[in-house]
């Protein structure tokens, strides 16, 4: 397997240029089966989709397209490195491969 099945919190992530993104924080496995994002948040607690959008960028106004293939492809949770540092969520599907405990995506290395 070369994607998230692969993928565990401590490990380091370079873009596909060679860059170094960050570390794992978190794994969230995707669930194909997931048409829609309703009735899935607890309604005391913050959403976690809220925070997806705000780690992709998009805020808390990410379209409900993204929010789902998020849900669907599964994701990861990365502590960002440098001079952008703070959290940010990327889709599985930006996994290349894994190698030596270092996952290499398939986009360059700057995540805004």
């Amino acid at each position: 397997m070369t994607g998230i099945e692969q993928v565990h919190e401590g490990m380091q992530v370079v873009g596909s240029d060679g860059a170094r993104v960050g570390t794992v924080d978190a794994v969230k496995m995707g669930d194909p089966g997931a048409v829609t994002t309703e009735g899935q948040q607890d309604p005391r607690e913050p959403g976690l989709l809220s925070f997806v959008a705000r780690g992709l960028g998009g805020g808390p106004e990410l379209p409900r397209q993204e929010r789902e293939r998020l849900l669907r492809v599964g994701y990861i949770k990365l502590d960002k490195a440098g001079p952008l540092s703070g959290s940010a969520y990327l889709a599985a599907d930006t996994i290349d491969r894994v190698i030596d405990d270092v996952v290499h995506l398939a986009v360059p290395g700057k995540i805004s």
